[in-house]
């Protein structure tokens, strides 16, 4: 959990929250928001669980929302 604090950290002192929660609100964003089991994924991020990140990761960059989302991230920490 400290590591996802970290990020959120670094995020906001960079000045990408507001392009975060813009991408989280797209209409991939929703769409895998609907996707993702929020139960498990804070389990998993809550008991420091990897394996279950991945897994959850892999699920989402495996449709074509996931993967859109990811190339809008990527190029949003690139500016």
């Amino acid at each position: 959990m400290k590591d996802f604090e970290r990020i959120g950290k670094e995020l906001e002192r960079r000045g990408k929250t507001g392009s975060i929660k813009s991408i989280a609100e797209s209409e991939d964003g929703q769409r895998i928001s609907k996707m993702i089991d929020t139960e498990a994924v804070e389990r998993a991020a809550r008991s420091g669980d990897a394996a279950a990140m991945k897994n959850i990761l892999g699920q989402v960059l495996g449709t074509a929302e996931g993967k859109r989302l990811a190339e809008s991230i990527r190029r949003m920490m690139q500016d």
